[in-house]
């Protein structure tokens, strides 16, 4: 709400000033234009180095162009400033779940040593205390190694080790890796269609599209998780779609959700933690290899699908996989 009513006040001020400048600018052009018609009538009353109406002409124009390069301009500042204003608010989400994700495996941490110190714990109930620490701190470990991650990929998003592989030999192995990740029971993830087309593809950073993929339909999936990864072609792409069975994405922000910090709130599912960089890195790095990634869902409860179109080897964006491959090389 507090956004909302910010981004209206920039609006209106915006419009005021608009309204201002034409405001201004129309009686201007009311002016000259009189002094025109004015000077017009007394042309022969007045000498020709007064009423010079070329002169006249120029101002009129000079100054329409003027009033027109400022009122862009201003226009172009306004979006950047709502842009940088929408970027900070996201910043500011971003501290405050990696905050709350910083706290908790710390205070578990501290009340479970806190206990050890004060009490005599029995040796069983010991082991069980140092195995949820354990757990804990490498829990810290992932969140810090990711916020440090951060800048890294920021800087250096292109990936750099492009190779030429067959695309339904490889995509499969690294779901089949995702799903052994996260521990997933066989016939949780189905793998289907073929697609035998030469791809340029980052083995360790398609793996991390994957990864976060699936992390994402764990997160919002309330019943045991179902996820369907089928692979097709057309005549330039090789399609992958990612399907799962969780609480799916509203219309509204289905074009959202790849924005960098965003995590979108749902009621069925409040506690959700994440930096809200996931499903941006996914696009980025879909980007970085030429390829277009997509959302679709039918509604609450229908389950999302993700669809990736990756370009076929010497078929489409040539110009675009000899770079990449290029770059391989030299690395």
């Amino acid at each position: 709400m507090r956004k909302q009513r910010s981004l209206f006040y920039h609006i209106f001020i915006f419009v005021l000033v608009q309204i201002a400048w034409l405001s201004l600018f129309a009686f201007w052009i009311y002016r000259t234009v009189s002094s025109l018609v004015l000077l017009n009538r007394a042309e022969d009353q007045v000498s020709s180095q007064i009423a010079s109406k070329g002169g006249n002409v120029f101002a009129l124009v000079a100054g329409s162009v003027l009033f027109i390069a400022v009122s862009v301009g201003m226009t172009l500042i306004f979006r950047y400033l709502n842009v940088q204003l929408r970027l900070t608010h996201l910043y500011d989400q971003f501290i405050a779940n990696i905050t709350h994700e910083l706290k908790s495996p710390l205070a578990s941490i501290q009340l479970y040593l806190e206990t050890l110190r004060v009490r005599d714990v029995p040796l069983e109930k010991r082991r069980e205390f140092v195995q949820t620490m354990t757990t804990d701190t490498q829990r810290l470990q992932n969140l810090i190694d990711s916020i440090l991650d951060i800048s890294g990929r920021e800087q250096k998003m292109v990936v750099d080790r492009f190779q030429i592989v067959t695309a339904d030999e490889v995509i499969p192995n690294l779901m089949r890796d995702a799903a052994e990740q996260f521990r997933l029971p066989e016939g949780v993830v189905t793998i289907s269609g073929k697609a035998p087309y030469p791809c340029v593809i980052d083995l360790s950073s398609f793996r991390i599209v994957l990864n976060n993929l699936t992390d994402n339909a764990m997160k919002y999936t309330m019943r045991p998780v179902k996820i369907d990864l089928t692979l097709s072609a057309t005549p330039k792409h090789v399609i992958l779609q990612f399907s799962d069975n969780g609480i799916g994405i509203d219309a509204k922000d289905q074009k959202k959700i790849f924005h960098k910090f965003l995590r979108i709130y749902n009621q069925d599912i409040p506690n959700v933690k994440g930096t809200g960089l996931g499903l941006h890195w996914v696009k980025q790095i879909v980007n970085a290899h030429g390829g277009k990634i997509s959302v679709y869902s039918e509604g609450k409860g229908q389950g999302t699908t993700f669809r990736i179109a990756l370009p076929i080897y010497r078929t489409t964006k040539k110009r675009h996989i000899n770079r990449l491959l290029k770059i391989a090389r030299k690395r």
